[in-house]
């Protein structure tokens, strides 16, 4: 995506560049959730030198090797994201190429954009649930999940899928929507709510929206005699 089009979807953020406290940003066709994995293979020269810079800054404990995730579609680019912590760089190729493992870490909201690099960076401001909103309901968290293991079991076809969730249920929204074929929007939507309790509710109410989908795309595949994926339903 050109640059000067992230720049218009943000409405005129650009304004004074801000020199300190810059964090490198990665528009993605993908949503990024607190805690969920996300390997990348980079390739462009610009985020080639991107992430360059992040593993340098890793090498000083003082300083931070995130990086922003945001959605992009078309030529429209989200102000919500999540960073991205570097776990591990897996493979690095000849020609300057890079596969990374990151996990998602905190939500930010763009504030301003600087184009001074080859690669955007934003002034960010990080948000967190508001204070006492960070766990669900333990009825809701218990649907959740099992609703979770329904649609696990329809899109792997296995009656056999371990779940392993650790207490406290801290971003168990994120953590069980992340991994499945949701809609991009609702996705990012579910980003910008800052209360877990709701969240769940949200989850909840996809996963049984996402269901009868699944159910349908079995039923005509068998139906045909083929043997498709069905991993692309959508809501």
């Amino acid at each position: 995506m050109p640059r000067d089009s992230f720049s218009q979807a943000m409405s005129g953020t650009t304004g004074q560049p801000m020199k300190e406290g810059l964090l490198p940003l990665f528009p993605l066709e993908v949503v990024l959730m607190p805690e969920a994995p996300l390997p990348l293979h980079i390739f462009e020269d610009r985020y080639k030198e991107m992430i360059g810079v992040c593993l340098k800054a890793g090498e000083d404990p003082s300083r931070k090797e995130d990086f922003g995730v945001v959605l992009a579609k078309g030529q429209e680019v989200s102000r919500l994201g999540c960073s991205a912590r570097i776990v591990n760089l897996t493979r690095t190729y000849a020609d300057g190429r890079l596969d990374i493992f990151t996990v998602g870490s905190r939500r930010f909201e763009i504030l301003v954009v600087n184009q001074e690099k080859s690669f955007l960076r934003g002034g960010v401001e990080f948000f967190d649930d508001d204070p006492g909103q960070d766990l669900p309901a333990e009825t809701d968290a218990a649907r959740a999940i099992e609703l979770f293991r329904q649609v696990m079991q329809r899109i792997r076809n296995s009656p056999d899928i371990p779940i392993h969730l650790q207490r406290p249920y801290r971003y168990l929204s994120f953590r069980l929507a992340a991994p499945l074929p949701l809609d991009l929007d609702f996705k990012q939507h579910l980003l910008g709510v800052r209360n877990e309790p709701e969240r769940v509710i949200e989850v909840i109410q996809a996963f049984e929206a996402l269901l009868p989908q699944l159910d349908r795309a079995e039923h005509a595949r068998e139906k045909a005699g083929g043997n498709g994926d069905v991993g692309g339903a959508h809501l």
